[in-house]
């Protein structure tokens, strides 16, 4: 297989669950990894999605968790977290000691969004290094800042697997790609250095887990891998010279469907549009438009 984007099992111990970001297919996956009846779950999609994931874990013999890693603190990661404890019960939760401070105080990283988080509290800090250890199957924390401050990889070495979360470009399908220089916190130069952290992985490498979207394998996992600069550079100054044409989500949304993913059918206009809108504050928030 290449690409993997039906839910259920795709390798000894790892699980995804499409998490239906606003309702949509495809749009967001929530990983769970099990060994020996121990059982994490990677990030919680929006709180609108909490009772199908549940009702997923509960088919897949996964239910319930007894921990959830945040990748980052974006709130399409984190925003689930109160209603899946109501669901399920208490687990631990964990992220990187980067998210701690806006996993309790969520306004500024949900106000470019216009979304409400609730505050995350009692969360484990996790250093780069670290090892999540799920009844001996070992997990190694990464640290890949640059679409955020706070991003984190989970390696699994065992299943040559690493849960990326969206360090790099969004890739739903192969015809859909969308940069991720996302407000409040996009880093140019720390996305660089996880792209180079990362491609010097890629020998340990059989997949990437990206939440938006999928599981991505052999000649596709090359290709992401090879064209990871590229995408970021080529969207970015395209992002730029549009909006100096025309500064508005409607201009910069139709000429990025039209040079960049003509062939998508994953994604509305209505939604392109709002992603289009947040890369523009992102852009704006690191300086490269004004």
């Amino acid at each position: 297989m290449v690409f993997i984007n039906s839910e259920g099992k795709f390798n000894e111990n790892s699980y995804l669950i499409d998490g239906q970001l606003f309702r949509l297919t495809g749009a967001m996956a929530i990983y769970v990894i099990e060994n020996n009846g121990m059982r994490m779950m990677i990030d919680t999609s929006s709180e609108i999605a909490a009772r199908k994931i549940v009702k997923k874990l509960k088919e897949f013999g996964l239910f319930p968790i007894h921990k959830l890693l945040l990748t980052h603190s974006h709130f399409d990661h984190v925003q689930g977290v109160d209603k899946l404890k109501k669901l399920m019960g208490d687990f631990e939760v964990l992220a990187s000691e980067n998210a701690i401070e806006d996993l309790k105080n969520p306004e500024r990283m949900s106000e470019p969004y216009e979304v409400t988080v609730n505050p995350v509290e009692n969360v484990i800090p996790l250093k780069e290094g670290a090892i999540i250890d799920l009844n001996g199957l070992k997990l190694e924390v990464i640290n890949v800042f640059g679409h955020s401050l706070d991003c984190i990889a989970i390696f699994d070495k065992k299943n040559k697997n690493i849960f990326l979360g969206e360090p790099i470009h969004h890739k739903w399908d192969h015809d859909t790609i969308i940069p991720n220089f996302m407000p409040p916190d996009f880093n140019e130069a720390e996305l660089i250095n996880t792209i180079e952290k990362l491609r010097k992985m890629r020998e340990n490498l059989n997949s990437i887990s990206l939440s938006h979207f999928g599981v991505w394998t052999d000649e596709d996992l090359d290709k992401i891998f090879n064209n990871m600069e590229e995408i970021h550079f080529k969207t970015k100054d395209a992002f730029i010279k549009w909006y100096n044409e025309n500064p508005s989500a409607e201009y910069v949304t139709a000429k990025y469907q039209e040079t960049f993913i003509p062939d998508s059918k994953i994604i509305t206009i209505h939604g392109l549009q709002l992603m289009i809108s947040w890369l523009i504050k992102g852009l704006k928030l690191s300086g490269f438009i004004k």
